[in-house]
């Protein structure tokens, strides 16, 4: 394949800007006036790097952040990277045991936290989990659940008993001189495991994802070079970073193009579009949830964003109105949508920016340079023609090492020709346009008969009065299962269950109309904001009875 890939590691790639452009804002917090230019910033990486070093992170150890988007979130980032650690990314949403269950099948040697988010208390956690740490001194933590946990790290400057805070980190630091911190950063190589994620564990037990340097690096120019990022471009990122959307899409585009990113910690429809205004920023990203929060934010008028071009749309399907509108009211022309999942890297397909917005809005474009794409048939493997349904599946770069200690998913998931299977379904059109049209397991199978959401909520999008839609299958005695519809109507609409299901008589099969239609004011949502259907399986369930 003639694609140049990179070998650039993320540390290199920051040590070649702050070089070049010292001055240049690498990130921006414009809700508290915070501004680090990219030589501000990689000082203060290398100053956490040193930090690390001096508790005794090695090369190789897994370094776990629990937080959302606060400034340091980046800096670890960096940071672990340089000296050949792993960032182990972990949900916002987690609660006690899936962050037990994490500690431990991750082999984390260091935790950094904050204090909690929403409804957690973190600090509180984390001492119930390691009651040790109460007793213990900084860096000689010695848990008996978790024998390989040395050390926890508060982000921040309060002192909590047993863990270290963040000044404290950067002073320890200096002790380590820059000739052993440049020893370290010459033993990393592009193919080292850089970033661990862990899938949403929807079904099942989450699985650490491993990806490289060279799998997100790569991922990050592809991506960026699609949206034409150069170092005039500013990106608002108000999605999780803990996300790859987040630390790769976006912080990897920014870093192979030289853009600053303006950050908000946690998504704030209001302060997005406060944001754009005062910083210019010429990219956004986010899910469509989020974009359709902000076109109908009562103060969405009052705002320039006049600044504004390109950015991303992706974890969802999107309402073709909906991208119509990102394009026009919100001026980003060069909206792209990306698909993929965590052990892509995640980028796979994404639209280009010259088209058409029906194209934008109802498939997922076409693989990204250096990447292979095909569609199989999920029962025998054999690769299906266009317009055919089935599994789809990539090769190349973007594909993630494996899941860590756990080679029997690995083996299941990627083939012996280095074929990634996705889980979802698609189809690849006349014209090589890739179509997502639901997931293997999101398949409602109602008396024998085959039915795939997406088609249905693609219909009752049609409905003016529908915000947004979502389609899973219910149990029932007689057909294994039914169709059931939840539906959010656009504010001041009202529709009933009746007119829904008139709405698709006549137009689509009998079987696929939705035999129950319930209204919702928003729906279950995991931290990066995808819907969670298996709750609203539940939801129907219930409401069905």
């Amino acid at each position: 394949m003639s694609y140049q890939l990179t070998e650039d590691t993320l540390g290199g790639l920051l040590e070649k800007w702050a070089g070049e452009m010292p001055d240049h804002d690498f990130m921006v917090y414009p809700d508290r006036g915070l501004r680090f230019s990219y030589s501000e910033f990689n000082e203060r990486v290398d100053k956490m790097a040193k930090g690390l070093m001096a508790i005794g992170v090695q090369k190789g150890d897994k370094v776990g952040i629990w937080a959302n988007n606060v400034p340091d979130w980046t800096t670890l980032m960096f940071a672990t990277a340089k000296i050949g650690a792993i960032l182990v990314t972990i949900n916002t949403n987690y609660k006690l045991a899936e962050l037990e269950y994490l500690i431990k099948n991750a082999d984390l040697n260091t935790l950094c936290l904050i204090d909690g988010y929403r409804d957690s208390d973190y600090v509180d956690m984390i001492f119930q989990l390691v009651p040790e740490l109460k007793s213990s001194q900084r860096g000689h933590l010695k848990s008996e659940k978790f024998p390989e946990l040395r050390n926890v790290m508060f982000l921040g400057p309060q002192k909590h008993r047993g863990m270290y805070n963040t000044p404290e980190i950067l002073t320890l630091g200096n002790h380590v001189d820059d000739a052993t911190l440049l020893e370290r950063k010459q033993q990393v190589t592009c193919h080292d495991v850089v970033n661990m994620q862990y899938t949403s564990g929807t079904t099942g037990f989450p699985k650490g994802v491993m990806l490289t340097h060279h799998n997100i690096v790569n991922n990050g120019v592809g991506v960026g070079d699609n949206m034409k990022y150069t170092p005039k471009d500013r990106l608002l990122l108000p999605v999780p970073l803990f996300h790859c959307f987040g630390c790769v899409l976006g912080v990897c585009a920014v870093i192979t193009h030289g853009v600053s990113m303006v950050i908000t910690e946690d998504f704030d429809p209001l302060k997005v579009l406060a944001a754009v205004q005062k910083e210019k920023c010429t990219s956004i990203y986010g899910v469509p949830t989020m974009f359709i929060a902000e076109l109908n934010h009562p103060m969405f008028d009052m705002f320039d964003l006049s600044s504004l071009r390109t950015g991303i749309m992706a974890g969802s399907l999107c309402p073709i109105d909906t991208m119509k509108e990102v394009m026009t009211k919100m001026h980003c022309d060069d909206i792209i949508i990306v698909y993929g999942l965590t052990e892509t890297s995640p980028g796979m397909t994404t639209t280009r920016t010259f088209d058409e917005p029906e194209i934008r809005a109802t498939t997922v474009g076409k693989e990204l340079p250096g990447v292979e794409v095909k569609i199989v048939d999920p029962e025998t493997g054999e690769e299906l023609g266009a317009n055919q349904q089935g599994e789809i599946c990539c090769r190349g770069y973007n594909v993630m090492k494996g899941y860590y200690n756990n080679p029997e998913a690995t083996q299941k998931a990627i083939d012996k020709d280095g074929w990634l299977h996705s889980g979802d379904l698609a189809v690849r059109t006349q014209d090589g346009f890739y179509k997502i049209t639901g997931r293997i397991k999101d398949m409602i199978i109602r008396g024998g008969e085959n039915i795939y959401p997406r088609e249905i909520e693609n219909y009752i999008y049609n409905m003016p009065e529908v915000e947004m839609v979502e389609v899973v299958g219910i149990p029932d005695e007689k057909y294994g299962e039914i169709v059931g519809a939840f539906i959010k109507l656009k504010s001041g609409k009202s529709l009933t269950e009746e007119v829904v299901q008139d709405f698709c008589r006549g137009k689509i099969s009998r079987y696929k109309i939705p035999k129950h239609v319930f209204f919702v004011d928003d729906f279950p949502k995991t931290a990066s904001g995808k819907i969670q259907k298996y709750k609203l399986r539940d939801m129907g369930a219930e409401k069905a009875k």
